[in-house]
């Protein structure tokens, strides 16, 4: 894998559609790669979404695993701006980066939490047929409003299993580890980038599989 810039945030042609990842500052460059080499290949469009606080564009920097930051990506999509149904599917990107998307500039007790990311996030899960996508510690997002992830089967990165469990998820574990990957209903979540190929193959897996079921339906309502 080599290190990637992306000037406009987006990658590949929509030929089967696009998958949308949420993206901020800190985010994890191994996973940044694969989305980019994978799903074009697979011929899906990636685009970067993000909040961009009244700018028309922002220009954000992955981990710098290795002590520089190599992979940065320039988003020019405001998440206010997009519908979720406009997508295949939505994923998450891990590290730090959904951390700083559920920042919230005012807050008031006992309300819900109000960043435009997590409000894009309850209308993504309402979103019939919508596939949607957490890997190591992603699921920090869906933590800022527990209506999100009380009662789904999931895996994360161990450092935030407390967050998830916390927050209402049940996190699926194998042995002494959390597993490596978990489908439940529309939610897909892997455990952290050493398992992004399987989280790919099976995350495309889904999105087939949910087509081919609407093809039936409609054929099945042609016959009535």
């Amino acid at each position: 894998m080599t290190s990637t810039s992306l000037s406009n945030g987006r990658i590949g042609s929509p030929i089967k559609g696009k998958i949308g990842v949420l993206i901020e500052e800190h985010f994890d460059q191994t996973e940044f790669r694969r989305f980019n080499e994978y799903f074009p290949a697979q011929g899906y469009q990636v685009e970067y979404i993000s909040h961009l606080w009244d700018n028309p564009e922002l220009t954000f920097g992955a981990n710098a695993d290795t002590g520089v930051v190599e992979d940065h990506v320039t988003v020019t999509i405001e998440i206010n701006d997009v519908a979720p149904a406009d997508y295949k599917g939505i994923i998450c990107i891990g590290a730090y980066a959904m951390d700083r998307l559920r920042y919230q500039v005012s807050v008031k007790k006992g309300q819900k939490n109000q960043a435009p990311a997590v409000i894009f996030l309850r209308k993504a899960f309402q979103t019939d047929g919508l596939k949607i996508g957490t890997i190591c510690h992603s699921l920090w997002l869906l933590c800022a409003d527990s209506n999100l992830i009380a009662g789904r089967k999931v895996t994360c990165a161990h450092n935030i299993i407390c967050d998830v469990e916390n927050a209402g998820g049940e996190v699926i574990y194998d042995g002494d580890a959390t597993a490596d990957l978990v489908v439940d209903g529309n939610l897909i979540s892997g455990k952290h980038p050493g398992v992004v190929d399987k989280f790919l193959e099976i995350f495309v897996a889904e999105i087939q599989k949910q087509e081919k079921q609407q093809k039936v339906e409609s054929w099945k309502l042609s016959l009535v």
